[in-house]
C-alpha cells in the first residue's frame, strides 16, 4: 500500500444484490457489480483502495462497521431500508469514529413518507441522494475529501 493510499470500506445493505432487475425505474438498470467495477475505477484513479460488502443482515453491517476503526480511513455505506429502521447501524457509525457518508440511488426524500426519514444521516459526514450511480461516485469522491481535509 502507498502511503498516501486511502482506504475505504463500501457496505451495500439489503436487496442492493438485485439491482438492475429490482424496480429499475427506481434504481436503475445497472447492477451491483456494474457499480462496484465503477467505483473501483474512480478509486484507482484516486489512489484510494476499497473493500466492497454486500448483506441482507443488519448485524453483518454493524459487524462490518465496528471493525472499521483502524482499518478504514472512511466509509460509503447504502444502508437500503436501514436506512429508515436501524438504529444499531446508526449506533455503529457514531461508535466507530470513522467518518461515513450515506448514500442512495433515489431521491429518499421524493419517496414514501416513511422513507423520507433517515436514522443513518445525522451521525454521517454527508449524505448524496437521488442520483442513481452517480450517488455512489460522488459519495466516494466526498469520502477522499472528508479524509484528506
Amino acid at each position: 500500500m502507498r502511503k498516501s493510499e486511502v482506504k475505504i470500506l463500501v457496505i451495500h445493505g439489503p436487496n442492493l444484490q438485485l439491482l438492475g432487475t429490482r424496480q429499475p425505474g427506481v434504481y436503475g438498470k445497472q447492477s451491483l457489480a456494474a457499480i462496484n467495477r465503477l467505483l473501483r475505477q474512480d478509486a484507482a484513479r484516486t489512489g484510494a483502495r476499497l473493500t466492497i460488502v454486500q448483506s441482507n443482515h443488519e448485524g453483518e453491517i454493524v459487524d462490518a462497521i465496528g471493525k472499521a476503526k483502524g482499518a478504514y480511513q472512511a466509509i460509503v455505506i447504502n444502508p437500503a431500508a436501514y436506512t429508515h429502521t436501524s438504529v444499531a447501524i446508526r449506533d455503529a457509525i457514531e461508535a466507530c469514529g470513522v467518518p461515513a457518508i450515506e448514500v442512495h440511488l433515489s431521491n429518499i426524500y421524493a419517496r414514501e413518507k416513511f422513507r423520507q426519514t433517515s436514522l443513518i444521516a445525522p451521525v454521517c459526514h454527508g449524505q448524496v441522494s437521488g442520483f442513481g450511480v452517480l450517488s455512489y461516485r460522488l459519495g466516494l469522491q466526498a469520502a477522499i475529501h472528508a479524509v484528506k481535509t
